[in-house]
């Protein structure tokens, strides 16, 4: 199957299961929020609660799924999933939208993820993470079929191990006092720009080294 064909089978997998989470999310919100979903949070029962992580975990095993049967080596499997977990973020909000008119903003507060512990940050954070992860998805997907072989360094490792940190710890810092703030809730964006620009560096350096080095060849 030639690249483009694969690709557009991923985006299509990833839109229509954008569609079928955002369905899931406007029911638990006619549910448990029918007033609007603002913090502070209202707690959901506990067995709920179980489900919702339980919901997540089968998220991320269904992106790494289809993209380990449209891939065949690690490298392009690994950027497949970055395409899928891209675009099935942006067109998750996308979809919400379109059902509920949410969000009012980019700037509105949202509870991301639920494992380790509760994710929370206005919605333009990971869009802004979607966008990275699907333009370095494109590139190594671009790179894999023309055999150009991605070299790594120590360098590349430390900006975007720091990186990645530094954006974690800006979702999950103080989550306990957050979830009962009153909307806007706080985020450290200027430590998630600082990871954000550590993760682009590290992808900057991979990239020009990955070409420089297999063309000098």
């Amino acid at each position: 199957m030639k690249l483009s064909k694969k690709i557009f089978a991923v985006l299509i997998f990833s839109i229509v299961m954008a569609y079928l989470e955002s369905a899931i999310v406007v029911y638990l919100r006619l549910l448990y929020y029918p007033e609007g979903f603002i913090f502070p949070i209202k707690i959901i029962p506990y067995e709920i609660f179980l489900i919702e992580l339980g919901r997540e975990l089968a998220t991320i095993f269904m992106l790494a799924s289809i993209s380990y049967l449209i891939g065949v080596k690690f490298v392009e499997r690994f950027a497949y999933f970055l395409f899928a977990f891209g675009m099935w973020d942006i067109f998750y909000y996308v979809w919400l939208k379109v059902f509920i008119n949410w969000p009012a903003s980019f700037l509105t507060d949202d509870l991301l993820f639920l494992i380790p512990v509760p994710w929370i940050s206005p919605v333009l954070a990971p869009i802004i993470i979607s966008i990275i992860f699907i333009v370095m998805s494109i590139v190594l997907l671009t790179f894999h079929s023309r055999a150009i072989i991605i070299k790594k360094s120590i360098l590349v490792n430390i900006l975007l191990v720091l990186g990645v940190m530094l954006v974690l710890f800006s979702f999950m810092w103080n989550f306990q006092s957050r979830l009962n703030m009153t909307s806007p809730v706080e985020f450290f964006w200027e430590v998630f720009g600082i990871g954000i620009f550590l993760i682009v560096a590290g992808c900057v350096v991979l990239i020009r080294t990955s070409f420089y080095q297999n063309h000098s060849q």
